[in-house]
């Protein structure tokens, strides 16, 4: 795995084995990775072209890790560091998963994630490291100016209500959603 701009955050680009009968790559594994991740969840997300999910992040601790996959179609896969005393808050990185190339990126709890679908259909699979939880999950504005992430200009976004009505970083800090930094170092440093 190799890691991103964004502390926390890997992308896995597996190896593919083909032959005349068609391809084969090895999706996930839990030996290995970089970060802690306990299987609690597995969620799929069928998306029409422009359609934007999140900025989507869980209180920590418990947190959700995510591991996300792009199994048709093609999306823009952004990690965003939303933990307030982080070196890199309000970072973002963007990564194109696109099912004719398997990756994955591998995201720590604390962090923001979002995607957008840039083609006319895309099948997302994200694994979870703990159950969903409504209590427990927030989100951002995904077009905030203040994070300022750069989504394919040439594709109109298409927000859920949730999504739209999101709080901009500038709310949701002043609003003490987001999570902290050490609070988050000290949950990924403990075994759960």
């Amino acid at each position: 795995m190799d890691p991103l701009s964004v502390e926390g955050a890997w992308v896995h680009a597996p190896r593919v084995h083909t032959d005349a009968r068609g391809a084969f790559h090895e999706a996930f594994r839990t030996v290995g990775l970089p970060h802690p991740f306990d299987l609690a969840q597995i969620n799929c997300s069928v998306s029409r072209r422009g359609v934007v999910r999140g900025v989507h992040f869980a209180d920590v601790p418990p947190g959700q890790a995510k591991y996300v996959m792009c199994v048709a179609g093609r999306v823009v896969d952004v990690v965003v560091d939303l933990r307030v005393g982080s070196p890199g808050f309000g970072r973002w990185e963007a990564v194109t998963l696109d099912a004719s190339e398997p990756r994955a990126v591998l995201i720590a709890e604390g962090l923001g994630h979002a995607f957008m679908a840039v083609s006319e259909r895309a099948t997302v699979v994200y694994l979870c490291s703990r159950p969903y939880d409504p209590e427990r999950e927030h989100g951002v504005h995904p077009l905030d100016p203040g994070l300022g992430i750069g989504w394919p200009a040439d594709v109109e976004p298409l927000l859920s209500e949730k999504d739209a009505t999101a709080p901009t970083l500038a709310e949701a800090v002043a609003a003490g959603l987001l999570p902290d930094y050490q609070v988050c170092r000290s949950f990924y440093s403990t075994p759960h």
